[in-house]
């Protein structure tokens, strides 16, 4: 199979207007935080830091574009097993970008919610989160999810447990369960499933993100590494969006 690439810096901007079609929903993996601070001989989470300030641009661009949902994969299950130093400033991201974000979130209408287990995050960081997800459960505008401690078959399993415990507790039966009882349960249930997966730093795989949920999403992959991801990859990756015809499982027309 021969993979369709993202843009680099070396093309052209593409017309915001040439966007035909854009999708409802984005997700995001935010990849290249570290290979970008060693190939400028600085420490991992000068990388981290880094990618935090591309992902401010990429939620205002989003934001402007009509985005409606934004879905960014932040923290895995998997990533508690790199080094202490570095998970311990992961754990800080998200508090830093709240505390410093929320007032222009609430200015755009931003509504944020988190997916994942939030109960292992640190003390302080839950406690920020929680707060933001309150300041901003009345915003109507764009939707912005933070994959927070998230995995894909983790999701999976609660979400079936949720359902044997209705089934052993006579609300539903067995028959009763299909596709949509099961996407209820999962932790972006009421919301669209994502049209668009963007990956960056040139890895070729959604390690375990949103496994259910992009079964017929669009991939985009891009050697670009995350921090110097910006609103004219974003455009890029949007205009090719557009110019795929989406089937699923029909022939098309």
């Amino acid at each position: 199979m021969r993979w369709r690439w993202g843009w680099d810096n070396r093309g052209q901007n593409p017309d915001i207007d040439s966007l035909a079609v854009r999708p409802k929903h984005v997700g995001i993996i935010m990849d290249g935080n570290g290979r970008w601070a060693r190939r400028r001989g600085l420490p991992r989470i000068a990388g981290h830091h880094a990618g935090m300030q591309a992902m401010k641009e990429t939620i205002r661009a989003c934001d402007d574009l009509g985005i409606e949902y934004l879905t960014l994969y932040a923290f895995s299950t998997e990533n508690w097993k790199r080094p202490q130093r570095e998970v311990e400033f992961l754990m800080k991201l998200p508090r830093q970008f709240f505390i410093t974000e929320i007032d222009e979130l609430m200015e755009r209408n931003v509504r944020i919610r988190v997916i994942g287990d939030t109960e292992q995050l640190p003390a302080d960081t839950r406690e920020t989160v929680l707060q933001s997800l309150e300041r901003t459960k009345q915003n109507t505008g764009m939707n912005v999810n933070f994959a927070l401690n998230y995995g894909g078959r983790m999701d999976i399993v609660f979400a079936v447990r949720k359902l044997a415990e209705a089934v052993a507790e006579g609300r539903i039966a067995p028959q009763d369960i299909d596709e949509s009882a099961l996407a209820a349960q999962l932790s972006t249930a009421h919301q669209p499933d994502p049209d668009f997966i963007i990956r960056t730093s040139g890895e070729i795989r959604l390690s375990n993100f949103l496994v259910w949920q992009s079964a017929y999403a669009e991939l985009w992959f891009t050697d670009v590494l995350w921090p110097d991801f910006n609103r004219q990859h974003l455009l890029r990756a949007l205009q090719e969006f557009s110019g795929r015809q989406r089937r699923f499982g029909d022939i098309g027309r």
